[in-house]
């Protein structure tokens, strides 16, 4: 195997979006960041995750040729130096690992065997995602980056609806989408609609933004840059650099900015984030590595939410709020700014979700989107619950 990317220390560093699957699932820009280095190598690469993640996710246990860290985001230096590594040597940036050759097999001794190994430090430009809120902050970078493997000639800016009004010349559409009677603008960024997609009536787009496959603005929706809808979203009010991974619904009015929605959320009708303090102070988030709050180095930071998360109507995040999977937050006012997995409740306090009925909630949910829950995915959300539960 050419290259494996390896979780290592960021499973841990990106919760609660690694609690179900490998970093390199993760989406950045357009693409995820396992995509983006297959655009870069032209082959598939491979995964290296968590013990619980490896049946679904085909977790690659061999030695590989070269492994390269997973939240690394790739670009033509890195790729090129990637390629000139020597034998047996550990490629490193302010004690950061980014690559290794050959990366050893899981079942040795890892550190015994790469206590032989020369390191070198990387000393050009590179972007990693080291934090939650990175992805949101390097999303703008990313799309620009992954716009480059696109056939962006081929994509008109007509023949979509009417009514419509383009600004700019970075307006890149497939075939498939419907668009009526929207505004929208590249002035300040590219825009990329995917096919089988629908912005209707009155709404209000300014770049960079990325819209996937199956993905719908609502009506009189307004969206500040960079966003990004993954594979069927359904978006309304008013988003400003959020990252929806996919399967998630913010449908309604309401603020979300400077955010990280993961798959099969659902935010209730004026759920709003705040992305900035009163005192316009450096926001403060929880941190699943230290397992303490810290310091975000942001101004703006509003919402990181985990997969199949949801709050009821009139729901107000406060600046920098984490939530866990599995979490069910409702209650009007400010829930508390981290709320583990698998809660239930509101300002007024929460309890242990069940997950009988957690479960049942994702059936019903996946369902919608004809997609089933196999048996692969359940014992992830089962062994997640066990954790949190001891």
């Amino acid at each position: 195997m050419n290259y494996t990317l390896f979780d290592g220390q960021y499973h841990q560093k990106l919760k609660p979006l690694t609690w179900t699957k490998p970093v390199s699932k993760i989406r950045v820009g357009i693409t995820t960041i396992k995509e983006k280095w297959e655009n870069y190598f032209g082959e598939e690469v491979h995964i290296r995750t968590k013990d619980y993640l490896s049946n679904k996710f085909n977790s690659n246990t061999e030695q590989s040729i070269i492994g390269i860290c997973a939240a690394l985001l790739p670009n033509s230096e890195i790729v090129s130096a990637i390629h000139d590594l020597e034998e047996n040597t550990i490629m490193i940036h302010d004690n950061k690992v980014l690559a290794i050759k050959p990366l050893p097999p899981e079942n040795v001794e890892f550190d015994k065997v790469l206590s032989s190994y020369n390191k070198v430090t990387y000393l050009g430009d590179y972007n990693i995602v080291d934090r939650p809120m990175d992805v949101f902050l390097h999303n703008e970078s990313e799309i620009h980056n992954d716009l480059q493997f696109l056939q962006t000639d081929e994509l008109k800016k007509s023949s979509y609806g009417v009514n419509n009004s383009f600004i700019g010349e970075q307006i890149y559409i497939e075939d498939g989408a419907k668009i009526q009677g929207a505004s929208l603008n590249s002035e300040t960024g590219p825009i990329y609609i995917s096919k089988d997609t629908e912005i209707m009536e009155g709404s209000l787009i300014r770049g960079p933004f990325v819209m996937l496959e199956g993905s719908v603005l609502k009506l009189g929706t307004k969206v500040y840059g960079a966003t990004t809808l993954g594979p069927y979203c359904k978006v309304g009010g008013e988003v400003s650099n959020v990252v929806f991974q996919g399967y998630a619904n913010k449908a309604h009015d309401g603020f979300a900015g400077n955010s990280v929605i993961g798959e099969w959320c659902n935010l209730g009708a004026d759920t709003n984030t705040s992305n900035l303090k009163n005192n316009y102070g450096i926001v403060k988030s929880w941190d699943y590595f230290s397992n303490d709050y810290k310091s975000t180095g942001t101004q703006y930071c509003g919402l990181i939410m985990g997969d199949h998360s949801k709050s009821g109507i009139n729901t107000m995040f406060n600046t920098g709020s984490v939530v866990g999977v599995f979490a069910n937050i409702f209650d009007a006012g400010f829930p508390p700014k981290f709320i583990p997995s698998f809660s239930w409740g509101g300002k007024s306090g929460f309890v242990t979700h069940e997950i009988k009925k957690a479960i049942e909630v994702a059936k019903v949910v996946m369902k919608r989107r004809n997609v089933e829950l196999d048996k692969k995915t359940l014992e992830i959300y089962k062994h997640i619950f066990h954790q949190i539960a001891k």
